[in-house]
C-alpha cells in the first residue's frame, strides 16, 4: 500500500488548518510549499511578501536560494488547481458556525486595480485602477465576497483582461467585460450553495443596463448603486433626467425617518425616500430608493440612490439602506489582504501563477476567521477576559453576578492573535536550527510547545 512520505508541518494550529487540504495537493513537495507559503503570508510585514520574503531569504542576493525556487516551483510550474484550492476553503468557511454563511448575509461584487510595472504580466495595461483612482498600468481583479454584520470574507475572483491585450480587441471571443465577469462568478457562488439576502454592487455595475437586467431576467434579488447625475437616455422635459433629478423633485412630506446601526453600535439619522423615473417606481418590478443625510441639499458623500427588486414586503427602505450598508466590508477586505496579507506583491507573470497567488492570500485570509473558533473549540480562549468563577470569588463579592462580555469577531484582532504565536515560533525554530543541530534546551522546547498549541506571547512586554 502506497503511503505519503513526510513533510514539513507548519507551526501551530496552522498545520491543523492546511492539513484539512492535502487531498488537494498529491506530492509531499505542494503540500509543504502550501503550508510555507500560508506561513509566510501570515507573518508580520516588514516588505512586499515576494517569493523571497515569504521564503526568508535576502532579496536579489538568494534570489536563487533553494526554499526560493521551490516555492517559485510550487506557484508556477506545480500541478495543483487553484479552483479547487477555492471550494475547498469555501466548504471549510461553510462547516464552520463562526462563519457559515446565512440567508441574512450578501453578496457583494466588486472589482479592484494594482499598480504593476511593464507588460510582460499578463492581463496589465493602462485601465482605470480604484486603488489609485485614475488611469494607470496595472492590473483588475473582480470579486465575489460574503458579508453580514459580523463576518466577511472573499469567495471567488477573476482578473479582468482589457481588450488591447487581445488581438481580436473587445471582437475577441476571449474578452469579458467586468459585469459579465461578476455574472460568471455569481453562478459560481450559487453552485457552491451560498445563500444571500441579496446581491450589493456599486455604481460601476448598477450603472450597467446590461447586468441589472441580466439580475432582473434571473430573478437574483439585488440591490444596486447608481450615479446620482447620470441620466439614462431620453426623457421628456418636464421629467426627470437623473436620480438626483428625481430626489429634487420629492415633496418633504414624502421623505422618511430611516435609522442606521453601525458595528460600534452608534446610530445615525438618514432620510430616505421612493423615486419615480426611467421605468423604476413603487408598483414597478424594480424600486428606486434615494437615502441621505439631508434632503435639502442631498450631499454627494452621504446621499445613496439604490435599485432593487425587492419589494416592499421583503425589505422596506430601512432595510435596503442596510443591505447596501454591509458593502462597506469589501473594502475592509482589500485593505486586509493587500496591507497584510501581500495581495498585489507577486512578482509572477504568468495567469496561473497569479490566480495561485490570489488563492492562497483567501486561505490565508480564511485561516484568520478559523483560528477564531480554533480558540474557542480547542484553548477556550475568546480573546475576552472572562469574570473568574463563583467559587474563586471571596466570600463578599459571591453574590455579584458578572456577565460574561460578548465580543463580536473581528479579523485584525484575529490577525494579531494569530502573529502573537507564529511569529515567535518561526523565528525562534530558525534561529535555533541556525544555531545548532541539537535538539533545543527544555525551556526553549517548552516555550516551542506552547507557541505550537497556538498560545501567543505577548509582544509588547512592559519592563
Amino acid at each position: 500500500m502506497l503511503t505519503c512520505r513526510p513533510y514539513s508541518l507548519a507551526p501551530g494550529p496552522l498545520e491543523d488548518y492546511a492539513a484539512q487540504f492535502d487531498s488537494v495537493f498529491k506530492v509531499k513537495a505542494q503540500r509543504s510549499g502550501f503550508r510555507r507559503y500560508l506561513a509566510g503570508l501570515l507573518l508580520p510585514r516588514d516588505r512586499n511578501k515576494t517569493l523571497t520574503a515569504l521564503a526568508g531569504a535576502e532579496p536579489v542576493v538568494q534570489a536563487q536560494a533553494a526554499e526560493v525556487r521551490q516555492l517559485q516551483f510550487f506557484l508556477s510550474e506545480s500541478c495543483w488547481d487553484a479552483e479547487v484550492v477555492t471550494a475547498r476553503r469555501i466548504a471549510l468557511l461553510a462547516d464552520d458556525p463562526v462563519t457559515a454563511p446565512s440567508a441574512d448575509g450578501v453578496l457583494v461584487i466588486d472589482d479592484t486595480g494594482d499598480r504593476k510595472d511593464g507588460h510582460a504580466t499578463a492581463h496589465v495595461a493602462r485601465q482605470y485602477l480604484g486603488s489609485v483612482g485614475k488611469v494607470d498600468n496595472g492590473i483588475v481583479a473582480v470579486t465575489t465576497l460574503w458579508a453580514d454584520e459580523s463576518c466577511y470574507y472573499p469567495l471567488h475572483f477573476a482578473p479582468y483582461t482589457p481588450a488591447i491585450r487581445l488581438a481580436g480587441g473587445k471582437q475577441d471571443p476571449a474578452f469579458r467585460t467586468k459585469p459579465e465577469i461578476a455574472l460568471h462568478l455569481l453562478g459560481n457562488a450559487q453552485a457552491a450553495g451560498i445563500p444571500f439576502r441579496a446581491i450589493v454592487a456599486d455604481c460601476s455595475y448598477g450603472d450597467h443596463c446590461g447586468f441589472e437586467q441580466a439580475l432582473v431576467k434571473q430573478e437574483l434579488p439585488h440591490v444596486l448603486a447608481h450615479c446620482g447625475t447620470l441620466g439614462r437616455g431620453w426623457a421628456r422635459e418636464d421629467l426627470a433626467h437623473s436620480f438626483k433629478d428625481a430626489a429634487e423633485e420629492v415633496a418633504a412630506k414624502d421623505w422618511h425617518h430611516v435609522e442606521r446601526h453601525f458595528r460600534d453600535g452608534h446610530t445615525e439619522q438618514w432620510w430616505a425616500c421612493e423615486l419615480t423615473l426611467f421605468g423604476y417606481g413603487p408598483d414597478k418590478p424594480v424600486r428606486a430608493v434615494c437615502a441621505t443625510t439631508d434632503p435639502r441639499t442631498l450631499p454627494e458623500i452621504s446621499t445613496r440612490y439604490l435599485t432593487t427588486n425587492l419589494s416592499r414586503e421583503q425589505a422596506p427602505m430601512g432595510e435596503i439602506i442596510r443591505l447596501y450598508g454591509l458593502r462597506n466590508w469589501v473594502e475592509q477586505s482589500y485593505k486586509r489582504m493587500k496591507d497584510e496579507l501581500g495581495w498585489a506583491d507577486f512578482m509572477v507573470r504568468s495567469d496561473r501563477a497569479i490566480r495561485r497567488h490570489w488563492a492562497l492570500v483567501c486561505c490565508a485570509f480564511a485561516f484568520c476567521w478559523w483560528h477564531e473558533a480554533y480558540r474557542n473549540r480547542v484553548t477556550g480562549d475568546n480573546g475576552v477576559s472572562m469574570p473568574p468563577e463563583p467559587d474563586a470569588l471571596p466570600p463578599e463579592r459571591k453574590k455579584i453576578s458578572h456577565p460574561a462580555p460578548t465580543v463580536r469577531p473581528c479579523w485584525p484582532r484575529t490577525l494579531r492573535a494569530v502573529q502573537a504565536w507564529l511569529a515567535p515560533a518561526h523565528w525562534l525554530t530558525r534561529c535555533w536550527k541556525a544555531f545548532s543541530s541539537k535538539p533545543p534546551p527544555h525551556e526553549l522546547a517548552q516555550l516551542l510547545e506552547a507557541l505550537n498549541r497556538g498560545q501567543g506571547v505577548n509582544l509588547y512586554l512592559r519592563i
